[in-house]
């Protein structure tokens, strides 16, 4: 075995260690409710939005809802910098936000937006660094912590596939800025840091064309 692929075997093994959900006590009827503040920039299909050139909200229908519920509480300690999530996180109380997770937990997932301009040449190394990494630059694939097609594992790594494009490449971007520190063990630090601007449109393209499921 290589040192890439004990190195990926790591990341995986610490990966399915912090994975462990815990129910959520959220009410998935009143979460329909409370929702509809949150439906301006996350639809109320949850299927979120994406502008070109301009600001994606990300398409939560059927993210789960410890990870949703997270970003919450990752918003107001201020780990995650979101300027447009704070007005509107401050006219729910918390079981309330509890309850907007789990029913747009339950939703089928959406598909999201991409660039149908993109080459092949890049989402074909959009492919590879989401599936295989690349070993020269110490970067594990993104399946090792999101799952079998990047469908999702647990409360900390969420779908990746299907996500808005424009969505994925912004939160890489945060990561590399700072703006997000939220990541169990700065994993996603430790890729984002190592991501040029062609891996990130890459990637971020390429993902976003999965089958969202």
């Amino acid at each position: 075995m290589n040192i890439f692929h004990r190195m990926t075997l790591t990341a995986a093994s610490l990966c399915l260690a912090i994975t462990s959900a815990y129910a959520l006590d959220g009410d998935a009827e009143a979460g329909e409710q409370a929702a509809a503040m949150c439906v301006a920039c996350h639809q109320s299909d949850g299927s979120g939005m994406n502008i070109p050139g301009g600001e994606s909200w990300p398409s939560i229908a059927g993210l789960n809802a410890e990870y949703l519920y997270k970003q919450k509480i990752d918003v107001v300690d201020q780990s995650r910098n979101s300027p447009t999530m704070m007005p509107f996180l401050s006219m729910l109380d918390d079981q309330q936000y509890k309850d907007v997770a789990v029913y747009y937990s339950q939703l089928p997932a959406k598909q999201g937006a991409f660039d149908p301009e993109a080459t092949e040449e890049e989402l074909a190394h959009g492919k590879k660094l989401a599936t295989e990494g690349d070993w020269d630059r110490y970067i594990v694939p993104c399946s090792s912590c999101h799952g079998p097609d990047n469908l999702g594992a647990g409360k900390s790594f969420p779908r990746l596939a299907g996500q808005h494009a424009g969505y994925i490449a912004d939160q890489l971007h945060a990561w590399q800025s700072g703006k997000r520190n939220n990541d169990p063990q700065h994993l996603m630090l430790a890729i984002a840091e190592r991501l040029n601007e062609q891996d990130i449109r890459a990637v971020s393209q390429w993902l976003s064309r999965q089958p969202a499921k």
